[in-house]
């Protein structure tokens, strides 16, 4: 049995209900760029930053965290503080909305604060905002997690790029 189908808005929303700095990352990333290759989970890289992580655990809470385990597809409970989040470089977890993976270094980034740099806020609807990381950052992570659903992936984000590029060179 799988994690939850993932409704991200509400997770969005709780995040930043509760001020949580991050970046969206990973496939929702690429989707929200206009990416055809869907996704099952929403995984963001939050500011490492103490205080930050308080507010993260806070939202943590309000969706319902669990730590997503093969055998309990509806996760199991943990101490959601900001120590706990603190330790972990990654988290993957199931919430009341679907899955939530937690990248604090995504493959070839230096995380928060090198993601955020380049970060592009995108309405997810009603206007809704979240940064979100920017194309050529998910291509950079992509190419250097070395896995083979990235991999696949890779030739239609490449692509992308190249439109966007040349939409943004102008005539």
């Amino acid at each position: 049995m799988d994690r939850l189908p993932l409704q991200p808005r509400p997770i969005f929303a709780a995040l930043n209900r509760c001020s949580v700095e991050y970046v969206v990352v990973g496939g929702l990333a690429a989707v929200l760029h206009g990416s055809p290759i869907g996704t099952q989970d929403l995984d963001i890289c939050p500011n490492p930053e103490a205080r930050n992580l308080q507010r993260l655990a806070k939202a943590l809470r309000e969706v319902k965290a669990r730590v997503y385990a093969p055998d309990a597809p509806r996760g199991v409970a943990f101490a959601i503080d900001p120590e706990a989040l603190q330790r972990a470089t990654i988290s993957n977890l199931v919430t009341a909305y679907g899955g939530l993976d937690l990248v604090f270094t995504p493959a070839g980034t230096r995380g928060y604060a090198d993601l955020a740099r380049d970060a592009q806020p995108m309405d997810v609807g009603d206007g809704l905002m979240v940064e979100t990381a920017s194309l050529a950052d998910i291509i950079r992570s992509k190419e250097a997690s070395g896995r083979e659903k990235d991999r696949v992936g890779l030739v239609a984000l490449r692509r992308l790029l190249e439109i966007v590029s040349e939409r943004g060179a102008g005539p």
